[in-house]
């Protein structure tokens, strides 16, 4: 049975967790709010969903993520810096590095800010959204452990690569596309397999080149290398599967050749021996001043009058409505500040292990 918990609840939650297992408490605070963030827009597959397996588990159990971050400027030059995070808290390592090209770009109109040896930073569309409330343009991007299979391939290489865009607009909400180069994206799948779902046709290609299903079957293919995420247009060139191959390829390369770090299956948790060792990520963060170009009034209105527009434009048969990047997201946030974040009984387990292996105070609805 599924609950609805609070945002505050849920966040105080995620907090504690954070703190309880090493990460000091203004990073805890960052990072909890990274993924409260994700709960509030509805992106339930890196929210709390992902607490315990890619935060929890790591620092605690497998032992191969640092709970605290050094946060290491390798170089630093007027409008660029390149960061080593040490293999601390992703999200800690990208909010200092979308903060430091944010005031990079108001003193050089434009900061581009590139990290190497982080690890999972959460929803790569927090951090452009970071740039928009203070009337810039922001992009990110991160690679990650191998998902992807290159365009008429079969072996995972790329991750699913995120190439995230944030616009300030006149409306409630901000423009940003928030969503990986792959088709979905493995927390989706690991979603589907919580919820005893199958995954859709058409998106998972085995070693045979055939199609999988399976989500549990999946997840474990993906670790040993025997099924692969099919790149945004899908298996094959014929509905456009090079174009997702290519927009991965970029990510890729802006999160691993500037910085020097690490790249494609170079991002797995395992050394030549076969022992668990840290994801070695990379991430690349811009930021745009609108003032230096325009005034931000008038990007905002010009921004917010293409989204009404697409938005108002002939509908198909049967559609209710057309949306634009960040409206379902913001629509979700209005919803769940009433109804709460929705807890399926998997996540319960976790959130029940997690406090009682901590020893936290808290007595949950769904006991």
């Amino acid at each position: 049975m599924i609950h609805h918990i609070p945002f505050d609840y849920m966040y105080t939650f995620m907090l504690d967790v954070f703190t309880g297992i090493g990460v000091p408490a203004d990073e805890a605070k960052i990072c909890a709010d990274v993924l409260i963030a994700s709960d509030k827009r509805g992106i339930d597959s890196h929210g709390i969903g992902r607490l315990k397996p890619i935060y929890y588990d790591r620092i605690v159990d497998q032992k191969i993520q640092k709970p605290t971050t050094e946060f290491e400027i390798v170089r630093d030059h007027l409008a660029t810096a390149v960061v080593d995070g040490h293999h601390g808290m992703g999200m800690v390592v990208a909010e200092r590095c979308m903060q430091m090209a944010i005031d990079k770009a108001k003193k050089h109109g434009l900061g581009m800010v590139v990290a190497r040896n982080s690890t999972h930073y959460g929803i790569a569309g927090y951090y452009p959204l970071m740039a928009t409330a203070e009337n810039m343009i922001g992009i990110s991007g991160t690679n990650a452990r191998p998902s992807i299979a290159p365009t008429f391939g079969v072996e995972n290489m790329l991750g699913t690569n995120p190439l995230v865009f944030g616009f300030p607009t006149d409306e409630p909400f901000d423009f940003v596309n928030d969503y990986a180069t792959s088709i979905i994206q493995r927390g989706k799948i690991e979603q589907y397999a919580r919820e005893g779902r199958d995954c859709p046709e058409g998106l998972i290609v085995g070693r045979d080149g055939k199609s999988k299903t399976d989500s549990k079957q999946i997840l474990d293919d993906l670790v040993k290398g025997e099924a692969a995420l099919a790149p945004i247009g899908g298996i094959g060139e014929e509905t456009g599967g090079y174009k997702g191959y290519g927009f991965a390829t970029v990510t890729e390369v802006l999160s691993a050749a500037l910085q020097q770090g690490a790249f494609l299956q170079q991002c797995v948790n395992k050394d030549a021996d076969g022992n668990l060792k840290p994801y070695e990520l990379g991430h690349y963060f811009m930021a745009i001043d609108i003032k230096c170009f325009c005034e931000p009034v008038d990007f905002r209105k010009t921004a917010g009058d293409i989204m009404r527009a697409l938005r108002e434009s002939e509908k198909a048969p049967g559609a209710e409505r057309i949306y634009t990047c960040g409206e379902k997201e913001y629509l979700a946030g209005i919803e769940r500040a009433e109804s709460g974040v929705p807890v399926n009984e998997a996540l319960q387990k976790d959130m029940i292990t997690m406090r009682n292996e901590l020893n936290l105070n808290y007595t949950f609805e769904f006991e």
